[in-house]
C-alpha cells in the first residue's frame, strides 16, 4: 500500500506542477484553449493518444469486449491504430490545422459557424457538443475510480469526487499547454505500464501458448457444445466486432476534443512526424489493453448487476487484482494517467465551446473580407482575461456534471460512451470532414446531419436502446455522410466568393 500511495502521490505532483509551470502561457483564449498554436508533434501525437484511450477502453471496453469476442477483439486496437489514428491525421491533420487558422477558429462549433457562415450551426454544435460530452466524462470517471477502489481499497464515491478535484486544478491552472505536457509523461507510463501489465497477467496463466489453449477450450455463449471461438481470428460474431470497430475508430474525426489537437500543431512537418507517433503509440496501448481483456474469462464469472446483467466493468480488475503490489501500483498509474489526461480534454473542450460559441459569440470576418462595415477587430486583452475566467468557471461546473453522473451511472461504461460517441460524431464527422474537402457542402446538409446525429442516439436511447447504443452510433456516423451529400444535391449552395475565400488557404500550401 505505501508503494502504491508514493508512486500516485508522485504522479500527482508531477501534474499539478506541469500546471503551475504553464499557468503563465495560459493568460489568453489563444494560449489557454489551444496552447498559442505552436505545440510540438510529440506533444500534439500524445495529447491525440492519451485522450483518445481512458479507463472506458482499458477497464470498460477491454473488459466487456474481451468478454464478448476473446482474442479477435484485438482487432479494434488495431482499428484504432490504423483508421481512428493514421486515417484521421493523414485526412484531416493538414487541411484541419490550415484552414482553422486561417477563417480563425479556435472550437469545432466555430468553425461549422464560420465555414458554412451561420451563426446558429455554431450555437447547436456546442450545445451538441457540451451535453454529449457529459456521459462520456461521467463513464470516465467511472473506471478509473473502480481502479482504484480495486487497488486502494477506497470507496468508489470518494474516488470519484478526488479524481474530479485533481483534474480541475491542473487545467484550470496551465490551459491546453499543460494538458499536453502531463499528456506527453501519462502516454510515456501507459506504454510502458500495458506491456508489464501484459506480461505480467499471462505469466498467471502459464504464458500465451497456454493462456490461449484454455480459451480455445471454452465454449461458445450461443452454443455450449462447441469449443474454441474465443480464440478464432475473427471470434464468435464478427458482424458485432465490426460494429465496435466501426465506432471506436471511424468515431475519433468526429469528436471536438479530438479534432481540436490538429489546431494547435505547429506546421506540417509536425503534422507528418505526429502521425507516426500517434500510430505507433496507438497500436501498443490499444492494442495492447483489447488484447489483454481477450483473457478475462480466464479469471472466472464477473458478478451479476441488481438488473441480471453481468457487471463487465469488473472484468478487467478482477484480472489485475492477484497482481504484485509494484505492478498494482504501476495499473492504478496507467489508468489514471489514461484518463485524467481525457478528463482534461473533455472538460476543456466543453468550457471553451461554451464560453467562446455560446456566451462570447465573436463574429468574424474572412481574411480579407469586411463584414457589418468593420474589419474584424483584435479584442481586447481585458475582454480576453474575462473570457479565461468564464472557461475556469465552467470547467468546475461541467466536472460538478460529470460528477453527479458519475455517482450513480445509469449504465455500462461501454453504452456511455457509445450515447457520446454516438450523437457528437454522427452529428459531426460528416460535415466537419466533408467541408474540409469539397466545396459543394451546403448549410442545410450540416443542420440535417446534427439532426440525424443526434435524432437517432436519442430516439433509440428513449425508446429502450432497441439498437445497441455501439451499433446505433456506428451507423449514425456512417450514415452521416449520404445524409450530407443528398441534403447538399438539393439545397441552396453557399456564395462562390466565400467558398473560395476560404478554400484559399490550400493555395498557400
Amino acid at each position: 500500500m505505501i508503494i502504491k500511495i508514493l508512486f500516485t502521490v508522485i504522479f500527482l505532483a508531477v501534474m499539478i506542477g506541469v500546471g503551475l509551470y504553464t499557468r503563465k502561457q495560459a493568460s489568453s483564449v489563444e494560449g489557454f484553449v489551444l496552447g498559442g498554436r505552436a505545440v510540438g508533434p510529440w506533444l500534439t501525437a500524445f495529447a491525440f493518444g492519451t485522450s483518445y484511450f481512458s479507463a472506458v477502453v482499458f477497464v470498460g471496453y477491454a473488459g466487456q469486449f474481451g468478454w464478448k469476442y476473446g482474442l479477435s477483439s484485438a482487432w479494434i486496437g488495431i482499428g484504432n491504430a490504423v483508421i481512428g489514428s493514421l486515417l484521421a491525421w493523414l485526412i484531416l491533420g493538414r487541411r484541419t490545422k490550415l484552414m482553422t487558422q486561417h477563417i480563425e477558429s479556435r472550437t469545432m462549433p466555430d468553425f461549422f459557424g464560420t465555414r458554412f457562415n451561420d451563426q446558429g450551426l455554431r450555437v447547436a454544435a456546442s450545445i451538441i457538443a457540451f451535453v454529449f460530452l457529459i456521459p462520456y466524462t461521467a463513464g470516465v470517471y467511472s473506471g478509473i475510480s473502480r481502479l482504484f477502489e480495486m487497488g486502494f481499497s477506497i470507496p468508489y464515491e470518494y474516488c470519484v469526487v478526488i479524481m474530479s478535484i485533481l483534474t480541475a486544478v491542473y487545467v484550470i491552472l496551465g490551459g491546453y499547454k499543460a494538458t499536453a505536457m502531463n499528456d506527453f509523461i501519462q502516454g510515456i507510463i501507459m506504454l510502458f505500464g500495458i506491456v508489464a501489465v501484459i506480461v505480467a497477467v499471462l505469466n498467471v496463466q502459464g504464458g500465451l501458448v497456454a493462456a490461449v489453449d484454455k480459451l480455445a477450450a471454452m465454449p461458445s455463449d450461443a452454443d455450449p457444445t462447441v469449443n474454441g471461438g474465443f480464440a478464432t481470428l475473427f471470434g464468435p460474431d464478427p458482424w458485432g466486432l465490426l460494429g465496435v470497430v466501426i465506432l471506436t475508430s471511424l468515431g475519433t474525426m468526429g469528436l471536438p476534443q479530438m479534432v481540436g489537437k490538429f489546431y494547435s500543431i505547429t506546421d506540417e512537418s509536425a503534422i507528418k512526424r505526429g502521425t507516426v507517433i500517434s500510430t505507433v503509440f496507438a497500436f501498443i496501448v490499444a492494442g495492447g489493453c483489447y488484447f489483454l481483456g481477450g483473457f478475462g474469462r480466464l479469471f472466472g464469472t464477473p458478478p451479476m448487476l441488481p438488473n441480471g446483467k453481468l457487471a463487465f466493468d469488473s472484468i478487467v480488475p478482477s484480472m489485475l487484482v492477484t497482481l504484485p503490489d509494484i505492478l498494482i501500483a504501476l495499473v492504478v498509474l496507467l489508468v489514471l494517467s489514461a484518463s485524467m489526461s481525457t478528463l482534461a480534454s473533455l472538460v476543456l473542450t466543453s468550457s471553451s465551446t461554451m464560453t467562446l460559441d455560446l456566451i462570447y459569440r465573436d463574429k468574424k470576418a474572412l481574411p480579407g473580407e469586411v463584414e457589418d462595415g468593420e474589419i474584424n477587430d483584435i479584442v481586447s486583452e481585458k475582454v480576453e482575461r474575462r473570457k479565461v475566467i468564464v472557461m475556469r468557471v465552467l470547467i468546475m461546473f461541467f466536472i460538478a456534471i460529470s460528477l453527479l453522473i458519475a455517482l450513480n451511472p445509469p449504465t455500462f461504461i461501454a453504452q456511455l460512451m457509445g450515447i457520446s460517441w454516438g450523437a457528437l460524431a454522427g452529428a459531426f464527422l460528416a460535415p466537419f470532414m466533408l467541408g474540409l474537402y469539397s466545396r459543394r457542402i451546403t448549410t442545410m446538409s450540416v443542420w440535417a446531419c446534427f439532426v440525424w446525429g443526434v435524432g437517432l442516439t436519442v430516439v433509440n436511447m428513449l425508446a429502450g436502446n432497441p439498437i445497441n447504443p455501439i451499433n446505433c452510433g456506428a451507423i449514425a456516423m456512417v450514415g452521416g455522410f449520404p445524409v450530407v451529400w443528398l441534403v447538399s444535391l438539393f439545397t441552396h449552395q453557399m456564395s462562390k466568393a466565400r467558398v473560395d475565400a476560404i478554400f484559399e488557404c490550400y493555395k498557400k500550401h
